[in-house]
Formats: C-alpha cells, structure tokens, sequence
C-alpha cells in the first residue's frame, strides 16, 4: 500500500482526532461547572453510582467495532481525568507498586488520582480511617482460595464503609532478573499466588523453596535485588522492577478472578444495579439462621454469597457475611433490612454499592 493511498484516510484520522480533542475538551468544562457546584455544597468527588451508569450505558449504546470493554477503559480514564480538574482522590492499597491492588485501584478510580501503597490490610484501613486517604481497595475474595480472612475481620470493626467492588482476573507470571530458573534458590510471592499456582510448582520446580511474603509486589522487588530469587506477580509488576518473563499464565484455574472492596466513609445512591453488604450473627440455638434468613426470601431478596467467620469468643459462635442484590434503598430490600434487624443477635451494614463494570 502506497502513501498516496493511505492519505486521505489518515486525514479522516487526524480530523476525527481534531473533533475528539473539542468533544473532551468540551465534557472537561462542563465537568469544571460540576466541580463548582459540588464544592459548593461540599459534595462528594467521586460518585461511584455515577460512573456505574456511565460505563454501562456505554456498553449499551456501542455499535462497534471497538469492544465493550475497550470502551469503558477509555471511558473510565476520561472520567478520572475530569474528576482530577476537581480534585484528585488519594486511595490506599495493598502495595508495593505492581500488585494486583494497583490494578485494581486503576480499574475504579482511573489513572488520574494519588495511589498510596501501604505495607498490609490493616495499614490501608488505618490510612482511610486517618483520612490521609479518602479510599482503601482491600481484596475480599478469590474464585479459587475463597475469603481474604483478615479483610474480613477488619470490615467488621472499621467505621469505614464498603462504596465499591472490583472483580480482576488474576493472571499469574513467574518472574526473574534474567528470565530463566538457573541458579534459582527460592520463589517468592503471596501465599494466595503461591496456592493458586500449586499445581504447576508441583510439577515444574518442586525442589526449590517457596517464601510466602507480604505482596507479590514485594516479590517482584526482592527478586530484582537478587539473581536467586524468582517472583510470582502481575507482568506489571515485572515492567516496574525490570524483570524477565519465565512463564507466564501459570495458575492452576485459568478463570481465577480477585474480588476487592472500595472502603471509605462515601454511602453511594442506588445504580439501578448493585450489592449490598452485611455481617450478621444469632444466638446459638437450633434453626436460628434459617429463622434469620427467612426475610429475604419472604420480600424477594437474592443472596450471592454467604461467609462464615468464628467470633473469636471461646463460644463456638459465628458472624456471617451475606452479599445480597440491590441497594438497601430499595423498598424490598428496606423492608428486609429492618425485619434482618430485629432477627438478629448481631446487625451491621457493610454498605451498598455499584455491582462492578
């Protein structure tokens, strides 16, 4: 193909990208006029409900050929860049830089924003509840390895409220300096990553030591500090520390996903399509969690998850933490909220929140 032919086609390109520059341009003013009225009245920045619609309203309209997906990641960076031109957002995550926590603070928030990595869990829910951050990310959940326990646990003593979700893919790569297991003494990562990729350790390198550590970003970087250490993280993990690519995609559930909660003190309105959260506990006698359930099923309520917990009481008793669909505005889920109250040994909401885009 000649440059005379591609001509006329690259100044489509370039007077398409013209009017796309006006058109941002133009949403970024009217976003400004927004800002003002929100400081105004000392309104929230980020409006999670808000963007939810947004996101999926695109996936409804989009003709193609661009994927669904493709398009809300634009979409979402768009979003975060005005809401930046108000105020940029700080939000706490399990760090260092290149965990899965990172990728999933930029999946909610955009890149436009102040991310702060923090050395554990508990650290980013000190961090919100200090308010040097307005949001924490916290991962809650894995599709393979269940409950993040200590997420939990502090869920249930925070003030903090949960104002978000976040379903990532989890794809596991093993990772040196030099791109090869020569020499290789030890593999590093979280506990989750290293269960998660048990199968293939078994298989493939079942002599060398395994190190469970704080992150898997903090085993990218200890094996950029040494040529012995092999890492098990996100490839973005490896792109921040230099790392070389042994193996990639080696968890043992190809469809493993990480779900994170958005903690914070924002209470968000109803998206049309949400979760709601709640840790509950009974006494200890026979059919009283049936007895406590029942509500739901008597307003119509869905439960999408139902996790148990020990008290910690020396009692043999439990709390449990239930998901349910919708928001507790909502009449149905209003009237069961308040029938779940008097049930009920133990009743606290966690929040409700958009159903991840």
């Amino acid at each position: 193909m000649s440059d005379e032919q591609l001509k006329p086609l690259r100044e489509q390109i370039d007077a398409i990208d013209a009017q796309l520059l006006d058109l941002l341009n133009q949403r970024a003013r009217v976003a400004q006029q927004v800002g003002h009225l929100k400081a105004a009245t000392n309104a929230p920045v980020f409006r999670p409900e808000r963007e939810a619609q947004i996101l999926r309203r695109v996936a409804e309209r989009n003709p193609g050929p661009l994927q669904d997906h493709d398009l809300q990641s634009i979409f979402r960076e768009v979003m975060s860049a005005c809401r930046a031109l108000e105020k940029r957002v700080t939000v706490a995550y399990l760090g260092p830089a290149g965990t899965y926590s990172e990728q999933a603070v930029f999946r909610q928030f955009g890149q436009a924003i102040d991310a702060l990595p923090c050395v554990s869990i508990d650290e980013v829910f000190r961090a919100t509840e200090a308010g040097t951050a307005e949001f924490g990310v916290v991962p809650v959940e894995n599709s393979n390895e269940g409950a993040v326990n200590r997420s939990l646990d502090l869920l249930l003593q925070t003030t903090l409220t949960i104002s978000g979700e976040i379903s990532l893919p989890v794809h596991h790569t093993l990772m040196t300096r030099s791109g090869s297991m020569e020499g290789v003494e030890r593999i590093c990562a979280h506990s989750q990553a290293l269960a998660q990729c048990q199968n293939y350790l078994n298989q493939n390198y079942p002599q060398i030591q395994r190190q469970s550590v704080a992150s898997n970003g903090e085993a990218a970087r200890m094996a950029a500090d040494d040529p012995t250490t092999a890492a098990i993280a996100g490839e973005s993990a490896g792109v921040h520390y230099g790392l070389q690519v042994v193996q990639s995609h080696i968890q043992d559930d190809p469809h493993n996903r990480t779900r994170f909660a958005v903690v914070g003190r924002l209470r968000p309105g109803p998206s049309g399509n949400d979760h709601t959260s709640l840790v509950l506990s009974v006494p200890n006698k026979a059919g009283a969690v049936v007895a406590m359930l029942a509500p739901l099923s008597r307003h119509g309520v869905s439960m999408t998850r139902f996790e148990s917990r020990p008290a910690r009481l020396g009692t043999w008793e439990y709390y449990f933490y239930v998901d349910l669909e919708g928001h507790a505005e909502d009449e149905k889920m209003s009237l069961a909220l308040d029938e779940l109250k008097q049930n009920a040994a133990f009743f606290k909401l966690l929040g409700s929140y958009p159903l991840g885009v």
